[in-house]
C-alpha cells in the first residue's frame, strides 16, 4: 500500500515538473523580449517575473515558444527611432503580432524581420509612425491578415509582395502615402480566401486593372481618396460576393455598367466625387440589399430608375450635384421605409415633392435644394420625429414664410434649416402670429438668404439660444442691427450683407461669447450634420465641404447703409476670422484694435468714408489672405510688412495712400517729419489766420488811397505822373525796335 502511495506522489511530482516545463518561457526569447523592453522609452512594461509566458501581452504554446505578442494602445515609443526588426526576428514561432495604436517609428524594409517569421498569421502595425517602403514580400505563407494602415509608408506596393500569401484574407494599407498602380495580381485563382482590400487615402494612380473578379470571396474593396482614373473594370461585377465598393474622391470616368446588377449582395456603393457620366443602370433595383448609395458630385444624367424603389433596405441615398432630372413625383418613397438620409441637391428634378416622403418615418435629413421642384411645407412633416436636417431652398413655389415657420417650429429636433431663395418678396415673419413663438430650441443653422424679404430682423430670433449660424443676406431688411444679437451665446457666423440696414455697428455685437472666448468655443465643440453642406467663403475662394456645424467665425455686413465709427470694442472678437464691412457709410479712423484679431484671414473695409492712416499694427495680422481698404479717404504710407505688400494695388486704390504695392512713393524723411496739420501749433495758426486777412485788407486800402488821392486832388502831380508814363512807354518801344533789328541781322 505504501508503494502505491509513493508511486502516486512521484507521478504527481513528475507531472508538475512536466507541466512547468511545458509553460516555461524559452530563455533566448525571454532575453529578446527584455531587450525589446529596453528599446522602449515609455511606458515601462512590467516584465519582471521569471516566466515570460506570464507577461502582459505575451502568449506561449505548450513548448514555451512565444506565439502572441499583443501590446496595442500602450503608448509605446522607441528610444532610437529604429523599429526593432532584429529583435522580433528572434521570435521565430510568432503567429500574432499586434503593436497597433502606438507611436513606434522606423522602417519595415529589413529582410531579417520578414524572412524569420515563417509562422506569422496576424500582422497589425496600424496607427504608428512607421515609414519607408514595403519589403519585397510578406513574411509567411500562413499570413491571413495584414494591417499597416495609418502610418507614413510610401513607395509602390509590388505584386511580388503577395507572392506567398496563399491564405491572405484581409489587407489594409489605408492612410499612408503609397503611390503607383494598385497591384493587379493581388487576386489570383488560388487566393480565393481574400475578403477585405483597403487602399484608400493614399496616392495610388492609374486605372484599376482587371483581376478583381478572380477574388471569388471578396467582400470589401476600398480605394477612395486617391488619384485613380479610367473606367470601372468589367470583371469587378463578377465578384458576386462583394458587399462594399468604396471609390470616392478619384478621377474615375465612364458609365456605371448594367452588370452591376449582378452584385446582389452589395450593401454599399460609394462612387462619389468622380467623373462618371451617362444614365443610371435601369435594373439598379435588383440590388435589394443596398443600404448606402453615394453617387454625388459626378456627371450622371437622366432620371432615377423606378426600380430604385425596390431597394427597400435603403438607408442613405445621395445623388446631389449631378445632371439628373425627371419628374420626382413618379417615385413612391413610401416603399423606402428604412430611409434615413435623402440628398438630391443641385440637380434638375421637377414635379411635386410628394407627401409619400413623409411615410419614411426614420428620415433624419432631406436635402433637395437647388432643383426645379414644387415644394410646400405641409403639417405632415411633423410626423418625421427624427428630422434634424432640412434644405428645401432654391426651388419653385415655396411661399408663405410665416406659415412655414409656424409649422417647422414643431420639428423639435431640427438642427439645420436652409430655405434660401424662397418666399420671394414676402415680409419677414415678425407680427402677432409669432408672439407665442417657442420653437427651434435645437436649431443651430438658419438660412433665409436671397429671399428678398422685407421688414426688420425679427425679435423671435433672440430666443434661439443654440443658434450658431444666421444667414439673412440678400434681402430688403431695414432698421438697425439689434443689440440682442450680441447676447446669443453660440452665434459665431453672422451674415447680414446686401440688405438695407442702417444705424451704427452695435457695440454689443463685440461681446459675442463664441468670438471672444476660446473656452466658450471649446465647450460648444462640433455638432456633426446628417448630410454635408457646402460653403464658399468668398467669390474667388474654393467651395468647402463641411460635415459639422462649425463654420468659420465671420461677420459679414457688406452692402448696407450702416454709418458711424467702427467701434474700438471690435478688438475683443479675438477669434474672428473674417470681417466684411464694405460698401457702407462708416467714417472716422480705422480702429487700431483690429490688430488684436490675430486669427483674421479676410478683412474688407472698402467703399466707406474712413479717414486717417492704416494702423501700423496691421503688420501683425500674419494670417491675412484677403485685404481691401480701397475707395475711402485714407492717407499716408502703407505700413511695411510682407503681408500687406503681398496684396494687389487695387486693394488700396481710391485713397491718398503711398508706398508699395502702389506705384507712387511716399515723401522723403524730411517731409515726413514736417509737423502734422492736426498738431496744436497748427491749430493756433488757424485761429490767427483771420487777423492776417484783416491786416492785408487794411494795407491794401491804405496803399491804394495813398497813391490815388494825390493824383485826383492835385493837378501838378497828375500831369507829372502822366508825363513819366509817356517817357517810360517811349523808352520801351525804342528798346523793342533795337532788339528786333539785332535779331534780323543774326538770321539773315
Amino acid at each position: 500500500m505504501a508503494n502505491v502511495i509513493l508511486f502516486f506522489l512521484l507521478l504527481i511530482f513528475s507531472s508538475n515538473i512536466i507541466f512547468e516545463n511545458i509553460h516555461a518561457c524559452n530563455q533566448s526569447e525571454r532575453n529578446s523580449l527584455l531587450f525589446l523592453a529596453l528599446t522602449l522609452s515609455s511606458p515601462q512594461l512590467n516584465w519582471t517575473s521569471a516566466d515570460c509566458c506570464n507577461w502582459e501581452g505575451i502568449t506561449c504554446n505548450r513548448d514555451g515558444w512565444v506565439t502572441h505578442l499583443q501590446l496595442p494602445s500602450k503608448g509605446l515609443k522607441l528610444k532610437g527611432g529604429i523599429f526593432p526588426s532584429s529583435i522580433l526576428a528572434n521570435l521565430t514561432h510568432l503567429t500574432h503580432l499586434n503593436l497597433s495604436h502606438n507611436s513606434l517609428s522606423g522602417s519595415l524594409d529589413q529582410t531579417e524581420f520578414f524572412l524569420s517569421l515563417n509562422d506569422l498569421e496576424i500582422l497589425d502595425l496600424s496607427y504608428n509612425l512607421l515609414f519607408g517602403v514595403l519589403p519585397s514580400s510578406l513574411p509567411s505563407n500562413h499570413i491571413q491578415m495584414v494591417d499597416l494602415s495609418s502610418n507614413r509608408l510610401h513607395g509602390a506596393v509590388s505584386s511580388s509582395f503577395f507572392q506567398q500569401a496563399w491564405k491572405l484574407t484581409s489587407f489594409n494599407v489605408s492612410n499612408n502615402t503609397f503611390s503607383g498602380p494598385i497591384p493587379s495580381s493581388i487576386c489570383r485563382p488560388f487566393s480565393s480566401s481574400l475578403r477585405h482590400l483597403d487602399f484608400s487615402f493614399n496616392n495610388f494612380n492609374g486605372s484599376i486593372s482587371s483581376g478583381l473578379g478572380k477574388c471569388s470571396k471578396l467582400q470589401v474593396f476600398r480605394a477612395g481618396h486617391n488619384y485613380l482614373s479610367g473606367s470601372l473594370p468589367e470583371d469587378m461585377f463578377n465578384s458576386t460576393t462583394l458587399e462594399e465598393i468604396s471609390l470616392p474622391q478619384n478621377s474615375l470616368y465612364g458609365v456605371v455598367s448594367d452588370k452591376i446588377s449582378n452584385l446582389t449582395n452589395l450593401t454599399t456603393l460609394d462612387l462619389s466625387y468622380n467623373q462618371l457620366s451617362g444614365v443610371l443602370p435601369l435594373h439598379l433595383g435588383k440590388l435589394s440589399k443596398l443600404k448606402y448609395i453615394l453617387l454625388d458630385f459626378n456627371y450622371l444624367e437622366g432620371s432615377l430608375p423606378l426600380s430604385l424603389m425596390n431597394c427597400t433596405n435603403l438607408v442613405e441615398l445621395r445623388m446631389g450635384s449631378n445632371n439628373l432630372g425627371g419628374d420626382i413625383s413618379m417615385l413612391n418613397f413610401s416603399k423606402l421605409s428604412q430611409l434615413s438620409k435623402l440628398g438630391l441637391r443641385k440637380n434638375n428634378f421637377s414635379g411635386i415633392l410628394l407627401r409619400s416622403i413623409y411615410s419614411c418615418k426614420f428620415l433624419k435629413a432631406i436635402q433637395v435644394n437647388y432643383n426645379n421642384l414644387e415644394v410646400q411645407i405641409q403639417p405632415e412633416i411633423l410626423s418625421l420625429k427624427s428630422l434634424s436636417f432640412l434644405a428645401l431652398g432654391s426651388n419653385k413655389g415655396l411661399t408663405n414664410v410665416t406659415g412655414a415657420m409656424k409649422i417647422l417650429m414643431g420639428c423639435k429636433r431640427l438642427v439645420f434649416l436652409s430655405l434660401g431663395s424662397s418666399f420671394l418678396g414676402e415680409e419677414m415673419p415678425n407680427g402677432v402670429e409669432m408672439v407665442d413663438f417657442n420653437g427651434f430650441q435645437n436649431l443651430r443653422h438658419l438660412d433665409l438668404s436671397l429671399c428678398n424679404l422685407s421688414g426688420i430682423i425679427p425679435s423671435w430670433l433672440s430666443k434661439l439660444k443654440m443658434l450658431q449660424v444666421l444667414d439673412l443676406s440678400g434681402n430688403r431688411i431695414t432698421g438697425s442691427i439689434p443689440s440682442w444679437l450680441g447676447t446669443l451665446p453660440r452665434l459665431q457666423t453672422l451674415l447680414l450683407g446686401f440688405n438695407q440696414l442702417s444705424g451704427e455697428f452695435p457695440k454689443e455685437l463685440c461681446t459675442l461669447p463664441m468670438l471672444v472666448s476660446g473656452q466658450a468655443a471649446a465647450q460648444v465643440g462640433r455638432f456633426y450634420l446628417e448630410l454635408p453642406v457646402y460653403y464658399q467663403p468668398s467669390a474667388d475662394a474654393a467651395t468647402k465641404q463641411i460635415n459639422y456645424i462649425f463654420f468659420d467665425p465671420v461677420i459679414y455686413l457688406s452692402h448696407n447703409c450702416l454709418s458711424g465709427n467702427i467701434p474700438i470694442e471690435i478688438g475683443q472678437l479675438q477669434l474672428l476670422q473674417a470681417l466684411d464691412l464694405s460698401a457702407n457709410n462708416f467714417s472716422g479712423n480705422i480702429p487700431n484694435q483690429i490688430s488684436n484679431l490675430k486669427y483674421m484671414e479676410q478683412l474688407d473695409l472698402s467703399m466707406n468714408h474712413l479717414s486717417g492712416k492704416i494702423p501700423a499694427s496691421f503688420t501683425g495680422l500674419n494670417f491675412l489672405s484677403s485685404f481691401n481698404v480701397s475707395y475711402n479717404n485714407l492717407g499716408g504710407p502703407i505700413p511695411s510688412s510682407t503681408q500687406l505688400q503681398s496684396f494687389n494695388a487695387s486693394a488700396f486704390k481710391g485713397n491718398q495712400l503711398c508706398g508699395a504695392p502702389l506705384p507712387n512713393k511716399c515723401q522723403t524723411t524730411e517731409d515726413a517729419d514736417a509737423p502734422d496739420m492736426s498738431t496744436p501749433d497748427v491749430d493756433t495758426k488757424e485761429h490767427q489766420s483771420p487777423w492776417f486777412y484783416v491786416s492785408v485788407a487794411l494795407g491794401y486800402i491804405t496803399g491804394f488811397w495813398g497813391v490815388c488821392c494825390p493824383l485826383v486832388l492835385m493837378r501838378k502831380w497828375r500831369y507829372a505822373y502822366y508825363h513819366f508814363l509817356d517817357n517810360v512807354q517811349d523808352s520801351f518801344h525804342v528798346m523793342i525796335a533795337k532788339c528786333m533789328a539785332s535779331m534780323r541781322r543774326k538770321f539773315v
